[in-house]
């Protein structure tokens, strides 16, 4: 029995749809909030939970994240991740699920910097991408997301990527 079921008549079923695509997902996740909960395991096998603002370059999540961060910790231990964005004053939000990849290197840097983020990169490392060593990135590859709305009770879509 699902957690809607037993609070919900059964003709609420309708309300699942798996018609969902990618682009349709970051579209609703750019659109509701520019914060999100990213949720990682760390070898101690215990989870950790911080606030980001991911960013979109093609179907690739971005997060900008410390090197020696508990996310980089945590990631470097089990790359599986979840992403859950602020819901907004309907109850709309959006999940997603998949994995994750550090990103050091001096092109990707001077890329997410430039191009790819929506904000000022410098407030949070102002030595630019040359000069902040501590400063790299996660890829998420997102595998599979929900559109949820309303809490739920509007109606929730899926999406997971091909096999």
């Amino acid at each position: 029995m699902s957690l809607l079921s037993s609070f919900a008549p059964a003709a609420y079923s309708f309300l699942m749809t798996d018609s969902l695509d990618l682009a349709a997902v970051k579209a609703f996740a750019t659109e509701s909030s520019p914060w999100a909960h990213l949720a990682t395991v760390g070898a101690d096998n215990r989870p950790d939970v911080v606030p980001v603002h991911p960013c979109w370059e093609g179907d690739v999540c971005w997060v900008m994240v410390g090197a020696t961060s508990v996310k980089a910790r945590n990631l470097a231990a089990n790359p599986n991740i979840a992403m859950h964005w602020q819901v907004n004053e309907v109850g709309d939000g959006v999940e997603i699920w998949g994995t994750g990849e550090i990103f050091d290197d001096l092109d990707t840097k001077r890329r997410m910097w430039n191009a790819v983020f929506d904000y000022d990169l410098n407030a949070f490392s102002p030595g630019g991408p040359d000069n902040s060593p501590d400063t790299v990135f996660l890829a998420i590859t997102v595998e599979r997301a929900l559109i949820v709305r309303q809490y739920g009770v509007g109606g929730v879509e899926r999406w997971a990527a091909e096999q």
